[in-house]
């Protein structure tokens, strides 16, 4: 049996021994095998330490999705410094913060339209820090030693941080999580096992590089001599004819937004997409039923975890009943556990019992960077992270999401789950998706607000959502008033509801008609 290699560089270099021609990545038309890229992350690691990086060093990485990008990554990881992984997204203070706040040694950026990321950083950098450009940097490897990487490798312990990735969310409150080696390998392993990942997979994969929906995936990959298909822009059409050209066998759109976007495209249904044997979606029952129904030839999973998890904990497996595939995000990985616990008290309640979800075991972050107090309020005193989450487990021990404790709503005493609304909502056959959050009311403390975005072509108006959910669902969590949008406000690849909640608040000054009170 082959020993699982705990580090990204004695990772890497086991693929390429393993399966040098195989493809391990594909960035548009570029392709490479497991050795080639072995040899590429070798002369970039070589770069790097001659332009004075090394172990312990923390590295921003604020690019575009692309070679540069995974290339740096490992590279960074194989001779022992931390790759900062900085959301794209990122607004001017936002930006200004993580800089500070991870105290980076070397910011690496660049322009590639529409992302403007050398415009951006140079307005953000402090005094002093260094502004690389990854072609130069290339360039200075020859003058290190190979010995001297192979001596710098050797160094790099399992425990080391390889990523610290600020975990924002859905919130505006950003932390700088410490993953270590060992916690994303392990985490990846965990994937791999679940999805049956073979040498032969091709996994494509369209979200960004700072967040660990594609990390993990790609890290599964290397696992198995799979290749990993990453995607530099998405946009539903396009993401379609990669899928059929590149034979892709597992397609991982992951979020709602996504995979709402490639179902209701009118290629859909033209591209041949056969190859795909496995899908994964997160998102409420009535949506994965109608995600599992579109795509009928793929088993459709789903999973639940958080950055500070090692970013995925739970999943289904492809043999699951189609209820337990719809309805729960699984089972927790070999070596992490699941409880769900009282958000009061904090005692350990039983199966099919809401409560919050906690989680340890092998791929649990190591904490936020510098920010002990932080770090041990995330934590309960016997070990367990609070993920700040609703679930429930069955007697099986399958792990069902219901959403964040501050997602929950409170209207007229009775506490409602956002998602539940939100998936009612998602069997309207105009309604493409749903978000809704709680606005303060002075007569039932909070009341829902939906965010509704139309499936292409269609139509509908205020009093007919209302009506949709009047006679079907609870009074209390009928929808007092519906807002339509094109776009959502994200995060990486989340709809950050805090902004909605903003923007509503804000336009509530202004007289307008709303229904359903």
């Amino acid at each position: 049996m082959t020993t699982l290699p705990l580090t990204i560089g004695a990772l890497v270099r086991q693929a390429a021994h393993r399966w040098p021609d195989r493809a391990a990545l594909r960035f548009g038309d570029r392709e490479a095998g497991h050795a080639a890229f072995l040899a590429e992350t070798e002369t970039c690691a070589r770069a790097l330490i001659a332009n004075g990086i090394g172990r312990g060093d923390r590295v921003g990485l604020f690019l575009p999705n692309g070679w540069a990008c995974v290339i740096l990554m490992h590279a960074l990881g194989m001779i022992g410094a931390a790759a900062v992984t900085l959301n794209a997204r990122l607004r001017m203070s936002d930006l200004q913060f993580a800089i500070r706040k991870a105290r980076l040694k070397a910011l690496f950026s660049a322009e590639a339209p529409p992302f403007d990321g050398l415009a951006r950083v140079s307005q953000a950098l402090s005094d002093g820090m260094d502004l690389p450009v990854f072609d130069a940097v290339l360039a200075s490897g020859q003058s290190v030693a190979r010995t001297d990487l192979e001596t710098k490798a050797a160094l790099v312990e399992p425990g080391d941080d390889w990523l610290i990735m600020f975990s924002s969310g859905t919130t505006a409150d950003p932390k700088a999580c410490r993953l270590s080696h060992r916690a994303v390998i392990l985490s990846a392993a965990g994937m791999a096992d679940r999805f049956g990942i073979g040498s032969s997979d091709r996994f494509w994969d369209p979200l960004p590089l700072f967040h660990m929906s594609t990390i993990l995936p790609m890290t599964a990959c290397r696992l198995h001599g799979a290749c990993f298909i990453g995607v530099a822009h998405f946009e539903a059409g396009p993401a379609l004819a990669e899928i059929e050209a590149t034979g892709a066998t597992i397609a991982y759109p992951a979020f709602p937004t996504l995979m709402a976007g490639l179902i209701s495209h009118p290629d859909f249904v033209c591209r041949d997409l056969s190859a795909v044997r496995l899908t994964l979606a997160v998102g409420p029952p009535d949506l994965l039923r109608r995600f599992q129904a579109a795509w009928p030839d793929a088993r459709q999973v789903s999973c639940y975890g958080l950055t500070e998890a090692g970013g995925l904990s739970c999943y289904n497996r492809p043999e699951d009943s189609v209820d337990q595939r719809m309805t729960t995000s699984g089972r927790p990985i070999r070596g992490m556990s699941a409880r769900i616990t009282d958000p009061g008290s904090g005692q350990i309640i039983g199966p099919g019992a809401q409560g919050e979800i906690q989680l340890t075991g092998d791929t649990l972050f190591s904490g936020y960077f510098d920010d002990p107090d932080q770090t041990a309020a995330a934590m309960t005193p016997d070990g367990w992270l609070k993920t700040g989450d609703i679930g429930r487990m069955s007697v099986a021990g399958d792990v069902t999401y219901v959403g964040r404790i501050k997602d929950m709503l409170r209207v007229g005493g009775e506490n409602v789950a956002a998602a539940e609304i939100e998936g009612f909502l998602a069997t309207h056959p105009a309604i493409k998706l749903a978000q809704v959050i709680g606005v303060p009311d002075p007569v039932l403390e909070e009341v829902p607000v939906a965010f509704i975005e139309l499936a292409p072509g269609m139509a509908l108006s205020d009093e007919e959502v209302v009506g949709y959910c009047r006679d079907q669902i609870a009074r209390f969590k009928v929808p007092r008033h519906v807002r339509f949008v094109d776009e959502w406000p994200m995060s990486a690849t989340k709809i950050q509801k805090f902004r909605l909640r903003e923007d509503f608040l804000a336009e509530a000054a202004r007289p307008r008609h709303d229904v359903g009170s």
